[in-house]
């Protein structure tokens, strides 16, 4: 059913995983790849799945610490008969097409959508450059927890150490 999509299980069970999503194009988001949290409720297919974002996006309609995605709309118009395609080809591009600001998880990207478009516009764009790239969607959990700083620091370190190894290489 998802074969069109990377999806990784979650202590090897069919109730959570992560999904990789790109950005739809034409939307300020095209070009950026989220990994996806699914968690299938018991009652799945009668009750709508939850999903959130693992890496950050700035979006109106989702919250910027926990990526938890409003789900009114999925959930007033859940049916069985959806499967999770829907999610992922009609849902989330519809998101992150049209966000609705006046409906907020994200009060931040609300107020600056509204105010000021132009910059809400480049703040998206920016997070699109800095979050939303192969390896912050492909990265392990344990490795979130670095920073800009940290990830600098072992670039700079492992260069150093292949550079001394390449060294004592015998001709």
């Amino acid at each position: 059913m998802m074969s069109d999509y990377v999806v990784e299980t979650i202590n090897d069970g069919i109730n959570e995983f992560n999904v990789e999503f790109h950005g739809p194009k034409e939307s300020l988001y095209e070009g950026g790849l989220w990994k996806i949290r699914v968690e299938l409720p018991d009652a799945y297919p009668y009750k709508s799945p939850s999903i959130g974002f693992m890496n950050k996006i700035y979006h109106p309609n989702v919250d910027e610490l926990s990526g938890s995605v409003c789900l009114d709309v999925i959930n007033q118009s859940w049916s069985p008969m959806f499967d999770l395609l829907n999610v992922f080809e009609v849902f989330l591009p519809q998101l992150l097409l049209y966000p609705n600001p006046s409906d907020p998880l994200n009060g931040d990207a609300a107020s600056l959508m509204m105010k000021d478009p132009k910059q809400y516009e480049q703040k998206v764009k920016e997070y699109c450059e800095r979050y939303a790239k192969k390896t912050d969607a492909t990265r392990e959990d344990s490795d979130e927890e670095l920073s800009d700083d940290d990830v600098c620091d072992d670039q700079s370190a492992s260069s150093d150490e292949d550079d001394d190894v390449a060294g004592h290489a015998d001709p």
